[in-house]
């Protein structure tokens, strides 16, 4: 597991020329500002010097950014989901693999909304993982949350495979930088969620081959390639960190099939060719009813040319199972899907996955 993020220094800003009550309210509304630095030249933020004594401003010194922010006013972070993935396997075959991640975004979303007020923070309500994304983010800056209450919204199912927790973490971080007014900074994102779990690439707005231990970006895939999806969650959940053992032992047994796999895959990426990456998706998951299987699979593929689907995808570690279309499915193909997947026993669902 990969340290905690670094501390960095804090500038204070500067006080401004309002009186004794106006200044008192003014530090209690409203957050403070923060500008990271290297953490070896972090320094503690100077206290600001009781109202009383604070002169006016220089005509020309800026005012703070959070200043600008009316009293009150909620802002927020948003992170989109997955389908689980279109791959997943090693990053090339040998003795000890690294699990490798091309993840499958899609428009459901994890919502994380900070609103200043007079009372302490309550608890943010998404659990603990989001809660120790904002205490190393906090930490990280020097920076310390302002009186204000949390709330949070998902639409993203727990425990299946659309990285619910994952985007929770990076919706609260996101909400963390627009609160202090802070530049957007994927390493910074990287470096808590490796002290915190293995993670997707929900943190980037493309598709990315990503190393979900080892929390790097192997190689950014773009935004050219989109699907249309129908696809059903089944029964129960999966503990990520249980299965990743036998999950390496079988990428061992099998590395030179993923290996070729992921090789169409980035190839179908590299040329723009969206039916290539779902036949490539569709390796991916056929290779992993090997070790975590879904057990709608073979009636799954099995029907993929009668609905004209381009390919199948599942969350590798996860359950959900689905069809991918290059073109979007019209009313009636969309009622026999969803007969077909009544008839195995679930509810089907549609929506649009990637981004072309």
């Amino acid at each position: 597991m990969a340290a905690p993020p670094g501390p960095a220094s804090t500038k204070a800003a500067p006080p401004g020329p309002a009186p004794a009550r106006a200044a008192a309210q003014a530090r209690t509304a409203q957050a403070p500002t923060a500008t990271a630095r290297p953490a070896a030249t972090r320094a503690a933020p100077a206290p600001a010097p009781p109202a009383e004594a604070a002169g006016p401003a220089p005509a020309s010194a800026p005012a703070p950014r959070e200043a600008r922010r009316p009293p009150g006013r909620t802002v927020s972070g948003v992170c989109h989901g997955t389908l689980g993935e279109l791959y997943q396997g090693p990053l090339r075959a040998g003795p000890v693999p690294d699990i490798a991640v091309v993840s499958f975004p899609v428009e459901r979303h994890s919502w994380v909304h900070f609103t200043p007020g007079a009372h302490p923070p309550n608890p943010l309500p998404l659990g603990s993982k989001s809660a120790t994304a904002a205490r190393l983010f906090l930490e990280h800056f020097g920076l310390t949350l302002p009186p204000g209450r949390w709330s949070a919204h998902s639409d993203l199912r727990v425990g299946v495979g659309m990285a619910s927790s994952t985007a929770d973490i990076v919706a609260t971080l996101r909400c963390l930088f627009r609160l202090f007014a802070l530049p957007y900074d994927p390493d910074v994102v990287l470096r808590v969620l490796a002290a915190i779990e293995r993670a997707d690439s929900v943190f980037l707005d493309e598709f990315a081959l990503h190393l979900s231990g080892g929390h790097r970006v192997v190689r950014r895939l773009g935004t050219e390639i989109g699907f249309h999806t129908a696809y059903v969650t089944e029964p129960g959940t999966v503990d990520t960190a249980a299965v990743t053992g036998p999950l390496l032992r079988h990428y061992r047994r099998r590395g030179d099939e993923y290996e070729r796999c992921l090789t169409d895959l980035l190839k179908g990426f590299s040329t723009g060719d969206p039916a290539a990456v779902a036949r490539a998706a569709t390796t991916s998951a056929a290779l992993s009813q090997d070790v975590l299987p879904k057990a709608s699979f073979d009636h799954v593929l099995a029907h993929r040319e009668r609905f004209g689907a381009d390919g199948v995808f599942v969350a590798h570690t996860g359950c959900l199972i689905g069809y991918l279309f290059t073109g979007r499915p019209d009313a009636g193909l969309k009622s026999e899907l969803s007969a077909f997947f009544h008839s195995l026993g679930h509810q089907c669902s549609f929506a649009q996955g990637g981004y072309g």
